[in-house]
């Protein structure tokens, strides 16, 4: 008999969970312990390892809502006929569908080519029918990132299944002008933008920077991270990030989640501040086996309170003479935010679909000056050297949200510091930052 793998009950108030990324493929052998697909929860994100040794069939399909302890996926063992998929309980999201094929039409797939690994259909079973688009993983995260639907493409894969290559070829043809509207927001196509720095060696520096900064906020740190090659993400509607729609929380960490694994690294140091640390908490609990050391700068995510007039009067504003108040809210010392700095700020914020985006952005993830995300549980289940680093001046976001982190993390707490101590104590804060991932 094949063993069900089930919807495991992560949170103590869980009762559903929804299927984000299987990563194996139809009829793979997996070994138990192998991360096996990942789940999203009102609360979290994770990575679920496969529970025994056996050959994997029968997944639900990806975005499907499933009830705790109801099968998504069987294992088989080695030589076990495999026929159609066990009778499984309706998902939450499951509507009346057509009869499923006979099991022979299971044998009509075609195999996986080695070329293939990384961007297999995992979801090339009986049950797949019904007229949805074919798409591999890769493809369907790179087109929902993009909000590109997948019917508007061509598939280049077998059976007209659609490739990450067929979406990233619409959008080098797509004009770069707005494809929607959010009242009068603009929304855009396009992958989050990376930057890369040109030399170092040793894992990478990973860095997600915090709500309505970019990823040159990172500057006064990098030069006591020389010697270590950095990668800076812009969120979107930021820096050089294109202005996506964007509806929750999750939605937005699907969107880093798939920027980061374009990546395609092995091993990674992970720098994340403000809405960046939530972020960066969320990442390291989707893909911890990716993450040599965690470093959270003032993150969201640990409790509700947030100061939603500045982040709101940050959006709002459209002259350097009005941002400048709002910008000093964010540190601590007079005189840090200069009418010069407002001024370069401004420039980059010139643009009013940006300023737009960012509010509709701090609306969705903080309505009402709410923090709408908890990942405090998530806080607790990190395997990986981490840290919280928070100036006790912050009046952003409190930084007694810290002390509700776990004994194995480590919390470093800077005097007349605010809510940037990468700006405002770089000189301290960098020698730490590069003895934890040294």
């Amino acid at each position: 008999m094949p063993i069900e793998v089930i919807m495991p009950k992560v949170d103590m108030d869980m009762t559903e969970g929804t299927i984000m990324t299987w990563h194996v493929a139809e009829g793979e052998l997996v070994e138990k312990g192998a991360p096996l697909f990942d789940i999203e929860t009102a609360k979290a994100a994770m990575e679920v390892e496969a529970p025994a040794n056996g050959r994997f069939h029968h997944p639900v399909e990806e975005g499907t809502v499933v009830p705790i302890g109801q099968p998504v996926a069987w294992l088989y063992a080695e030589g076990e006929e495999v026929g159609n998929p066990p009778v499984r309980p309706a998902t939450t999201n499951e509507v009346a569908k057509d009869p499923e094929p006979p099991a022979a039409d299971v044998a009509t797939s075609a195999p996986v080519a080695a070329a293939d690994v990384g961007e297999v259909d995992v979801l090339d079973a009986p049950f797949r029918a019904g007229g949805k688009m074919r798409a591999t993983p890769l493809a369907r995260t790179l087109a929902r990132n993009a909000s590109v639907p997948l019917e508007s493409l061509d598939g280049s894969g077998p059976l007209g299944r659609v490739q990450a290559d067929d979406v990233k070829a619409f959008l080098e043809r797509a004009i770069a002008f707005p494809i929607a509207a959010h009242g009068s927001v603009k929304f855009e196509t396009g992958p989050l933008a990376i930057h890369r720095s040109h030399s170092g060696t040793g894992a990478p520096v990973v860095m997600i920077h915090g709500f309505a900064s970019d990823s040159k906020s990172w500057a006064p740190l990098e030069t006591h991270l020389k010697g270590r090659p950095l990668i800076r993400i812009d969120l979107p509607a930021h820096g050089k990030s294109p202005s996506l729609r964007v509806d929750s929380f999750a939605d937005l960490l699907g969107m880093v989640r798939g920027a980061f694994d374009e990546l395609d690294l092995e091993q990674v140091d992970l720098l994340g501040h403000s809405l960046g640390g939530a972020l960066a908490l969320a990442l390291a609990d989707t893909r911890p086996r990716s993450i040599r050391s965690l470093s959270l700068i003032a993150p969201a995510g640990l409790g509700p309170e947030i100061d939603g007039d500045v982040l709101s009067g940050i959006c709002r504003a459209a002259r350097s003479e009005s941002l400048k108040p709002w910008l000093a809210g964010l540190v601590f010392g007079e005189g840090l935010i200069s009418d010069a700095y407002a001024r370069v700020v401004m420039n980059e914020r010139s643009d009013p679909n940006l300023r737009a985006a960012q509010g509709r952005l701090a609306d969705v993830l903080f309505p009402d000056g709410t923090q709408a995300f908890d990942l405090r549980a998530a806080l607790h289940r990190l395997e990986m050297p981490a840290r919280i680093i928070w100036g006790r001046n912050d009046a952003i976001i409190p930084w007694k949200h810290a002390l509700r982190a776990p004994g194995n993390v480590a919390l470093h707490l800077f005097d007349r510091v605010g809510h940037m101590p990468q700006f405002e104590c770089a000189d301290v804060l960098g020698p730490l930052l590069r003895e934890v991932i040294s």
